[in-house]
């Protein structure tokens, strides 16, 4: 990383903006039976989901994998769908193929909008487009025709723009997972670990029956957390490049020699000057504090986000 990257994230963790335009599935659903029919697809309860409200939630498979995880804003009676664009083909495929099945529409819009997320400073007061607020980092979905103006008003205003390669150490200190990197079909959704994204309470769902079952019958076997390790501060720490990283294997252990997960994705932290990672950490280890090792490092179990 240059010089410029390392001042880009200084900007950022001291309160500017940084922004970073990417592919983003978007999709809208409305009807009279938008409600019925989302609910019988996602994860949470769209009964719940208020006008001018937004969720978490997750499209499973009948075996209670993940297929993507989405955010549903309501505009009205128009629910908004915005997902990764790795996953963005999943979720076009599970709306789709119910189009004719009942009274609702479903329209996919990610090709007239172009999306920007930002960290750092508060941009909640936006007005502009759609937005998508999480603790760490706002989305925005802006129209094709405004995306420009937009983004260059941002700039004007002080916000600096942020390349891939620093966007993955923001994502991973903010404890972001990637579909794909650190998450796959192969997941099961409770692995997630995502507060609020499943409700326990609602009807019946695709995949419901298993995910409900490890719930109330006992707990995962795993799940995605955060670690950071035990590293020197000082003039070496400080000046690593943004990015770098030690080379890590990916699996973990205990002390006394037992598998304890693996590592999905790993950053050094300027802020922290320490290296941290999202990792699968086994149930038995998932207390926070808990110390764990990749060969002769040594970690410990820290849920994000790390800032």
């Amino acid at each position: 990383m240059t010089d410029t990257d390392l001042k880009t994230y200084n900007h950022i963790r001291s309160g500017g903006t940084g922004i970073i335009e990417m592919q983003r599935g978007l999709f809208a659903v409305s009807g009279k039976e938008a409600v019925q029919f989302l609910d019988g697809m996602v994860t949470n309860d769209m009964k719940t989901l208020g006008d001018g409200q937004q969720m978490l939630a997750a499209f499973p498979n009948a075996q209670g994998r993940l297929l993507a995880v989405v955010r549903i804003a309501r505009q009205g009676d128009r629910f908004l769908i915005e997902t990764e664009e790795a996953t963005r083909e999943k979720v076009f495929n599970n709306l789709f193929r119910f189009t004719y099945a009942g009274d609702f529409f479903v329209e996919d819009l990610s090709a007239s909008y172009r999306y920007s997320e930002m960290f750092g400073k508060e941009t909640s007061t936006l007005t502009t487009g759609l937005f998508y607020s999480s603790s760490v980092s706002t989305g925005c979905f802006i129209s094709n025709d405004k995306a420009d103006y937009f983004r260059d008003s941002l700039t004007a205003s002080g916000a600096v723009k942020v390349p891939e390669d620093l966007y993955e150490v923001l994502r991973i200190e903010s404890g972001i997972p990637k579909y794909g990197v650190d998450i796959n079909e192969n997941t099961i959704v409770p692995e997630l670990g995502l507060d609020g994204m499943i409700s326990y309470t609602k009807g019946c769902y695709i995949g419901q029956e298993i995910i409900a079952r490890i719930h109330f019958r006992g707990h995962v076997a795993k799940q995605l957390t955060g670690l950071i390790f035990d590293e020197p501060s000082g003039q070496q720490a400080e000046t690593r490049p943004v990015g770098s990283v030690p080379q890590l294997e990916n699996e973990l252990m205990t002390a006394d020699g037992k598998n304890a997960g693996r590592i999905t994705s790993v950053a050094h932290s300027p802020q922290l000057q320490r290296t941290v990672a999202l990792a699968f950490v086994r149930y038995d280890f998932l207390a926070a504090g808990t110390e764990l090792f990749v060969n002769d490092k040594v970690c410990q179990v820290y849920p994000p986000p790390f800032l």
